[in-house]
């Protein structure tokens, strides 16, 4: 009996064989089929990009685009690869003709119109880009549609409007990044003097984020402005409890603020305190200043040598060969001032800011990165503070 069965399942493997060649015959004449119904361009394209030949390989997709007209999804793919490179001319082309064919599906024209948008933000064209952007409202591409208008509202510094958005988006937009929209607001008003709105908006900012370090700056420099001395330093003086890494921004605006009420020990000793706290580069530069101000060159060269000693680096040498010079005896200076110039050749690239979020660098500090347009993802240190020491 067990035999029987054994044989019987022989026999099954032919029969298996048989259906499974058939099946497959069955599917190469399908794919055979479709083959043949491609345009020769489309074999074309595949093989220039192969070949790495891209620019031959889009002519010729371009060239399947036109023979088939039901090609849409390749109108896409060629429409974002040419946003990509920065070819929008091409790509805005592209979309454009995909939304005027009368035969287009409504969720493919949404698509299509979407894609054209884009195209307008990358090229700069952003009233165009507004205008696509807010026709989408209120389709199945309202939330996307909400996200472009945004970075288009924070591009044309439309705060307001931004604002106003990013209270339908919060799952887009961050309390954080509200805060600064309030805060651009705020520093507009201040550069208008008009206190009393200015002051309504920085209120609004820390409702937003307690920890809004720009917002205490920008309430310093606000009470500065109406002659309330001991209230900007105060203002000023809780970044230490936000976030103690921006001293360095205000540290300047605290020097002269206490200048003006004759108090300018209190600021050496204040800003002193603040180096040896919280090392910064950039608060070396102003206590180093104060320092060679008030001591003269030795106490000024002490201090730097006594911090480069804490932190070295090659911005600290650059200070330090700057402040031993004066000091240096006539026969050696030349080569205090030959090592230095060799240290300054060095240390040009590594006094910039660096975004944390992209990586993009630049000489000046900035609240909102000109790159990713993050905001608040440059801490105000220099990048050799980071990854470069002696």
């Amino acid at each position: 009996m067990n035999e029987l069965f054994e044989y019987w399942q022989l026999l099954l493997i032919p029969l298996f064989f048989g259906l499974g060649w058939a099946a497959a015959r069955v599917d190469m004449r399908q794919v055979v089929h479709e083959s043949r119904a491609l345009p020769r361009s489309y074999f074309q394209g595949l093989n220039f990009l192969l070949n790495e030949q891209p620019d031959k390989a889009i002519d010729s997709f371009l060239e399947v685009a036109k023979v088939d007209s039901q090609t849409v999804e390749l109108h896409f793919a060629l429409g974002n690869l040419f946003r990509r490179r920065g070819e929008t001319d091409r790509a805005i082309r592209m979309h454009q003709n995909l939304i005027d064919r009368p035969d287009l599906d409504d969720g493919v024209r949404l698509h299509a119109l979407s894609e054209l948008g884009q195209d307008f933000l990358k090229s700069g064209l952003l009233d165009r880009a507004e205008e696509i952007f807010n026709k989408l409202v209120g389709t199945a591409l309202e939330d996307e549609a909400k996200r472009n208008l945004l970075e288009i509202y924070q591009v044309e510094k439309e705060w307001q409007k931004a604002i106003e958005l990013a209270r339908e988006l919060p799952d887009v937009a961050s309390q954080q990044e509200v805060a600064e929209f309030y805060c651009e607001l705020a520093a507009g008003e201040i550069m208008r003097s008009r206190p009393d709105s200015a002051r309504v908006h920085l209120e609004a900012a820390m409702q937003q984020n307690r920890k809004c370090v720009r917002a205490s700056l920008l309430q310093g420099d606000l009470l500065l402005q109406e002659g309330n001395l001991p209230g900007a330093i105060e203002a000023w003086q809780r970044i230490e409890q936000q976030d103690p890494a921006y001293l360095a921004l205000v540290a300047q605006r605290l020097l002269e603020t206490y200048r003006k009420l004759a108090q300018r020990d209190e600021g050496i000793a204040l800003l002193r305190g603040y180096l040896e706290r919280y090392p910064s580069l950039d608060l070396l530069d102003v206590v180093y200043q104060l320092i060679l101000e008030g001591e003269g060159n030795e106490a000024a060269y002490r201090l730097v040598r006594d911090e480069l000693q804490r932190n070295p680096t090659l911005l600290g040498l650059e200070k330090l060969m700057s402040a031993r010079l004066p000091l240096a005896a006539p026969e050696i200076r030349p080569d205090v001032e030959l090592a230095k110039t060799i240290i300054q050749g060095y240390t040009k690239r590594l006094s910039r800011y660096r975004c944390d979020n992209c990586g993009f660098k630049a000489r000046q500090f900035y609240w909102r990165c000109p790159a990713c347009g993050g905001w608040e993802t440059y801490p105000p240190r220099r990048s050799e503070e980071f990854d470069q020491t002696l």
